[in-house]
């Protein structure tokens, strides 16, 4: 293959560190990268419609895009202790708000197709009463001054918002990763790596072997890549960044697993049998 791999994955923090050594030519015998830097919504847009040879998506997208498209088996996030967050307003009155609390109330949230919603459903299937009201859809970084300024009633926010959420005034009124861990054992599906199967199996092989390579010589030299990630990282707080990047790339980077892969069969199957998601067929999470 002559020209360039057309890929897509976000400017945060974690992604770009994961990719900069491949994205700079640094991988040998690598293919060459044409990159496109997309918030989540917009690459599982790109996945639905069938664009660009390599995507990061959201686990949440897989049902609708395995037919053209291929797990790889690392670069994305997976982990502990970093799940999305259920934000509200501190009420001021020494109350606490619980899960009830949110019956019938406006939550903005980053993406209907993202794993961060596809758990927010899950949980509030199980703790909101009758469930939610509205869900508005706003970029990322909109979220939580719209629940600040009272324009929402609440905020599902994803990455560095857990470091942050505290600037804005913000209550954390529940973990969706730690509602997920405790109900199923299992790590956090958040962020998946594809490629088109139409590359073939052994180059899909070989796009894999690429990425961990990657992911190895980011944690061999962090500073290798640092300017590249601060770069993209919208104006982050260095040391922010560096927590994104401590929290999200993980030894489930380098490698999914067995418990990665139980993970992510375990989110799409609770989740097609609430009906949220199509039920994913026999050999679905192969790379090939």
């Amino acid at each position: 293959m002559t020209e360039p791999l057309k890929i897509a994955y976000s400017p945060c923090p974690n992604d770009t560190f994961v990719f900069h050594a491949w994205a700079h030519g640094r991988v040998p015998g690598a293919p060459a990268l044409d990159v496109t830097f997309a918030d989540i919504d917009i690459t599982n847009g790109m996945a639905e419609r069938g664009e660009f040879d390599v995507l990061k998506v959201s686990y949440a997208v897989l049902p609708w895009v395995l037919d053209d498209y291929a797990l790889l088996p690392c670069g994305g996030a997976l982990g502990r202790g970093c799940g999305p967050l259920v934000l509200t307003r501190d009420p001021g009155d020494g109350t606490e708000l619980t899960a009830k609390d949110l019956a019938g109330k406006t939550v903005a949230v980053p993406s209907e197709r993202s794993t961060a919603y596809l758990l927010f459903r899950l949980w509030a299937a199980a703790e909101v009463p009758g469930g939610v009201g509205e869900i508005k859809v706003l970029p990322f970084h909109a979220i939580m001054p719209a629940v600040r300024d009272g324009e929402v009633d609440a905020g599902l926010v994803i990455h560095e918002a857990r470091f942050t959420y505290q600037n804005y005034g913000l209550h954390c009124l529940a973990d969706m990763g730690e509602h997920w861990e405790r109900t199923t054992g299992l790590p956090i599906p958040l962020g998946a790596i594809i490629a088109k199967r139409s590359l073939g199996a052994e180059r899909l092989r070989e796009l894999a072997d690429a990425t961990r390579t990657s992911v190895r010589m980011a944690w061999d030299d962090p500073e290798a890549s640092r300017a590249y990630v601060l770069e993209h990282a919208q104006e982050m707080d260095p040391a922010v960044a560096d927590q994104h990047i401590g929290l999200y790339v993980n030894e489930f980077t380098a490698d999914l697993g067995e418990n990665g892969y139980a993970a992510v069969r375990g989110l799409l199957t609770r989740a097609a049998a609430e009906g949220l998601v199509p039920p994913l067929g026999p050999g679905a999470l192969d790379a090939a």
